[in-house]
């Protein structure tokens, strides 16, 4: 069942969603030069503790998926996915995510959601290296993986 164009689910109690997307984008971050996309999924009614929640990222640059995943924990909000630093962004041009919900022991899936985010620039608006250097300027989120890193 899809719920307008931002969720697709799967089979769940009463037909209502476990997430739904609540924000996300692209960042250009001038100071580092880099650039990368993400999103927070707000939970919209328990996941079960344990679940794996996988966001697979179209990748701008080579064209792999990154995948990043996160332990579901219970009474937990809200949780965020931030790719690596990206190239090859272009403005004015969807760039599909989607969220699995999958059962630890087997990776089924339980629910799926998808959602598409768009910059309004391209990359080469930011430098070819960063103008800046020194304390405080560092990677954010170095746990993502590509698609090929994965199982």
């Amino acid at each position: 069942m899809c719920i307008g164009f931002a969720a697709c689910s799967g089979p769940e109690d009463g037909d209502r969603p476990y997430i739904e997307f609540i924000g996300g984008g692209f960042i250009f971050n001038y100071r580092l030069a880099e650039a990368d996309y993400g999103f927070v999924a707000g939970v919209k009614r328990p996941i079960p503790a344990g679940t794996v929640l996988e966001a697979e990222f179209e990748n701008p640059g080579d064209g792999e998926s990154i995948i990043v995943r996160q332990t579901a924990k219970w009474g937990r909000t809200s949780y965020m996915f931030r790719t690596p630093p990206l190239q090859g962004i272009k403005a004015n041009r969807d760039y599909h995510v989607e969220l699995r919900l999958m059962n630890p022991a087997t990776y089924r899936v339980i629910a799926r959601y998808t959602n598409a985010y768009r910059s309004d620039v391209d990359q080469n608006i930011l430098p070819k290296t960063p103008p800046v250097a020194g304390p405080g300027y560092h990677q954010p989120y170095p746990h993502a993986a590509s698609r090929s890193d994965q199982r």
